[in-house]
């Protein structure tokens, strides 16, 4: 998409995808430069007062330690969001590899691969990770690759009726009459046209695994002292929630805004509107 194309999109973008649109590229941001533009270091003891209320020092007040509020939100959105850019396109990427396999793959292929992803979404997700994560830890790695295998039969099941549904139209027997190879008609002739649809679940992945995320730390189970995400920060904090604290309002605005952020732009992106 050129530059004049993305302009266009934008401005045919309704309010509400236009509000979503501005959320995401501010956490986008965010992220990017959270680390280096925080006025504190996150783990720095800098006031004596602790759930200190904003001032001109401290914007954001400080923590239940006198850490500042601000500093930690800008470095946590930087694990938040990215742990959840990656993880989802762990899980996007695998999903959608092995749909492709099972359209086009031998019929045992597709029913093996199928089988197997019903077995794991009948799990439930949140008891899925709980479980991998009680069993092999919540290290940085393991944490994002437990997330994706999460998140993976869900888009293997989209992916792949979409694939199935293309494997049957005219242009693809026509790659197959040529003699184009599987690996051809998967990535060249059905991969582009499952974009858009695969589009909106990208961005359903990404919030659930946000969600996802944020509800592991605030159990203890996600990132561990002294690397905290949005959801450590909320439990971290959960004692000044009585006295209104700062320390937990924001980091609770901060990934209700990305989620929320997120669905809007997703919503106006599969509604048409974005050519």
């Amino acid at each position: 998409m050129t530059g004049g194309n993305l302009i266009r999109a934008v401005r045919a973008l309704p309010w509400s995808g236009k509000i979503g649109l501005a959320l995401v590229a501010f956490w986008i941001v965010i992220a990017l430069t959270g680390r280096f533009i925080a006025p504190h270091s996150p783990g720095a003891f800098v006031s004596y007062e602790v759930f200190a209320g904003s001032s001109g020092k401290f914007w954001f007040g400080s923590d239940f330690l006198g850490r500042d509020v601000l500093s930690r939100l800008l470095v946590g959105a930087q694990f938040t969001v990215g742990l959840s850019a990656i993880a989802v396109t762990i899980a996007v990427t695998l999903g959608t590899g092995l749909a492709l396999t099972a359209a086009v793959g031998p019929r045992w292929l597709d029913e093996l691969l199928s089988r197997a992803m019903d077995t794991l979404i009948s799990i439930p997700s949140k008891i899925f990770a709980l479980v991998l994560v009680a069993a092999f830890g919540s290290s940085i790695v393991l944490l994002t690759l437990i997330v994706s295998i999460t998140y993976v039969p869900g888009n293997f099941r989209i992916a792949r009726s979409l694939a199935v549904g293309l494997t049957k139209l005219d242009y693809v027997e026509v790659a197959r009459a040529r003699g184009e190879g599987r690996f051809h008609i998967a990535l060249v002739e059905m991969l582009p046209n499952m974009i858009r649809p695969l589009f909106a679940d990208i961005g359903l992945r990404f919030v659930f695994i946000v969600l996802l995320l944020s509800g592991l730390s605030f159990l203890g189970l996600g990132l561990q002292p002294p690397d905290a995400d949005l959801g450590s920060l909320v439990r971290e904090n959960v004692s000044g929630l009585g006295e209104g604290a700062l320390a937990i309002l924001m980091p609770a605005t901060a990934i209700a805004s990305l989620t929320v952020g997120v669905n809007l732009l997703i919503d106006a992106a599969t509604q048409g509107k974005v050519k």
